[in-house]
């Protein structure tokens, strides 16, 4: 979990820094996060935990003890199993009431703190633009709030004239959702138009003094407001069970009304002579058409039938292109709730299953520790992350349906578990180092006594 806390603060440093958040509103976030991540860190971490237990358990030859008291393996995993069973369940429980409203928490605040603005900060000898209207430079800044030389450029004027204030001191006062300025020793300096109503190319330049003045700045916009959640609470994400089957209903309800709504709309063009048709009894036989339909039509009418064809050709290319694209959004709204769906019990499955590949896989290594038993749990929950990765690619895109896409890894790497586990039953050297080179050994042997004979 601190692992992929890390790489979660890695993706989104950006959107963290230099805004002055509290310490809380980051942590708050990294506990929403962390909700979000158990789908990824709870069957690693059961991969890992059975691979070291049953190591250790045949590093130390306590497995050959208890085989040789007439347990088998599989009797062994049992307890162990069980507590699977029920960490299998709870993920469930999880994944349908609580990981919903963890992304909820989470997406509702990630949103606030990409939309809050950067923090006020007055850098020394640079021009800050961060207050909209004002540019504001400074000499220098001392830690209890005063400044040195402040310079100020005021571009809030309906005339597009900027006023420029200039003080040789100044200290900075933070009053709710203002930042106040109290300048010492400085002037003030104002253009504007002349006091004719008409164009008047003469300007007038203001001059004003002051011993002390306040210089007042809204910094409202800089504190992060909290929008309300219920404006997320549609997204695919954040809905149980029963949500998401209640969202595919609708879904598929409105894709059938664009279905049939577009095959009304379209089918009127095909139509022959809607206006006559059902006003007459009269049969008249289909005409056969032979070579261009053009050589049908009169000469004077041609130029007039082609106008006319292609407009209605137009017309239907517009709103064909139009329902298509709103078609596919539909389409894959459902596929992505779908996919969701089926991911409610992927991570209760993906528990048992990693479990089945750990313990055998254990007790085939014989090894105990953080050493090799994190290398085979990172090599085999790649393997089990690649091909859940790449199937759900493959039914977001439509290539999979959604149940094979979210299942793919269950159900390529199911026979794997099985297989681990008959070799851990009979005690088999798959991963045995010594047992390869007893191998190679025999077949250099072998290999030596055959070239005299050739």
């Amino acid at each position: 979990m601190f692992i992929l806390l890390m790489l979660f603060l890695f993706k989104y440093v950006d959107d963290l820094i230099g805004k002055g958040f509290e310490w809380y509103v980051i942590l708050e976030l990294m506990y929403y996060a962390s909700a979000a991540n158990v789908s990824m860190a709870l069957p690693l971490s059961i991969l890992l935990s059975s691979i070291m237990t049953f190591g250790t358990l045949g590093e130390n030859y306590e497995l050959v003890a208890i085989k040789s008291a007439g347990v088998s393996l599989q009797k062994a995993m049992m307890p162990l199993m069980v507590l699977i069973i029920f960490l299998a369940i709870g993920s469930f429980i999880f994944s349908d009431y609580m990981l919903p409203k963890a992304n909820l928490k989470f997406g509702s605040l990630l949103w606030d703190i990409r939309n809050k603005k950067l923090s006020f900060l007055i850098k020394e000898g640079v021009f800050n633009n961060s207050i909209p209207g004002y540019s504001i430079r400074v000499d220098k800044k001392y830690e209890d709030g005063r400044l040195d030389n402040v310079m100020i450029y005021d571009h809030t004027a309906n005339n597009n004239i900027a006023k420029i204030i200039l003080a040789k001191e100044g200290k900075m006062v933070r009053n709710n959702d203002y930042l106040v300025l109290k300048l010492t020793d400085g002037v003030r300096y104002e253009e504007s138009s002349g006091k004719n109503a008409a164009y008047n190319p003469r300007q007038e330049l203001i001059r004003m003094r002051f011993k002390e003045t306040d210089q007042k700045f809204d910094i409202g916009s800089f504190k992060m407001n909290r929008t309300d959640e219920q404006g997320f609470r549609g997204n695919t994400q954040m809905l149980n069970l029963k949500g998401l089957t209640k969202k595919k209903d609708s879904l598929t309800k409105e894709l059938d009304s664009i279905n049939k709504f577009s095959g009304i709309s379209i089918g009127s063009y095909y139509k022959q002579s809607n206006y006559t048709k059902g006003y007459t009894k009269e049969k008249v036989p289909a005409k056969v058409i032979k070579g261009a339909v053009l050589t049908e039509v009169k000469k004077p009418e041609r130029l007039a039938v082609i106008q006319n064809a292609l407009e209605q050709a137009n017309s239907i290319m517009q709103t064909t292109s139009a329902k298509i694209s709103d078609h596919e959004d539909r389409k894959k709204n459902i596929i992505k709730v779908q996919n969701e769906y089926y991911k409610k019990f992927t991570l209760a499955a993906s528990c048992l299953l990693l479990f089945f590949i750990g313990a055998p896989l254990g007790a085939i290594i014989r090894k105990g520790g953080l050493g090799l038993p994190v290398v085979m749990a990172i090599v085999f929950f790649l393997m089990y992350h690649i091909i859940a990765t790449v199937s759900e690619k493959s039914a977001t895109q439509g290539s999979l349906t959604s149940f094979f896409g979210m299942w793919m890894a269950i159900i390529v790497l199911s026979p794997l578990g099985a297989f681990l586990t008959y070799k851990a039953t009979v005690d088999s050297a798959l991963f045995d180092i010594n047992y390869f080179k007893q191998l190679f050994d025999v077949l250099l042997k072998k290999l030596k006594l055959k070239k005299p004979l050739q």
